[in-house]
């Protein structure tokens, strides 16, 4: 198996679309959502006019040359907030890998090549939600992701870099 993490490429605004609705955690058992669901705009400003600012970044992980996995990054202001928001100068990830490749590395390899890339330009910190149903959390924990908010059912998590 062989495995390269490269840029999102201007022309996979899909592909990250896509990750976008795969990044959704849905509990056992649950219906999944459908796919409009992307299109609202509590969503929608993660992949929106995406490229546009120093802060999006998008790192792909590709497995025997196919895009299987995706970490991206974008700073939203507090009129913009998303679901992982602390602050004005701390982007928030987001992340998904296809189900098939999971728990073999890819979701650890994303994240701190993502880490990387924001200490280069000088970012402090990375934040991001997760459910506190969702396994990801774990690996959040273990690369130093911390509690700086909860709700009954999310936790947002901030990293420093």
């Amino acid at each position: 198996m062989n495995m390269k993490i490269r840029g999102l490429k201007n022309t996979e605004h899909d592909f990250l679309a896509d990750m976008l609705y795969e990044a959704i955690f849905i509990s056992e058992g649950q219906d999944p959502l459908p796919k409009e669901i992307i299109q609202d705009k509590s969503l929608s400003k993660y992949v929106d006019h995406w490229g546009k600012d120093v802060f999006d970044i998008a790192l792909v992980m590709e497995v025997d040359g196919q895009p299987v996995g995706v970490i991206w990054g974008r700073l939203l202001t507090h009129e913009n907030s998303g679901f992982g928001y602390v602050n004005d100068s701390t982007p928030e990830l987001s992340m998904a890998v296809k189900s098939e490749h999971r728990s073999q590395g890819i979701g650890t390899k994303l994240f701190k090549a993502i880490m990387q890339r924001y200490r280069e330009i000088g970012v402090e910190y990375l934040s991001l939600s997760v459910d506190r149903a969702n396994q990801a959390k774990k690996l959040y924990e273990r690369l130093g992701c911390v509690i700086v908010d909860s709700t009954e059912t999310s936790l947002t998590k901030k990293v420093a870099l």
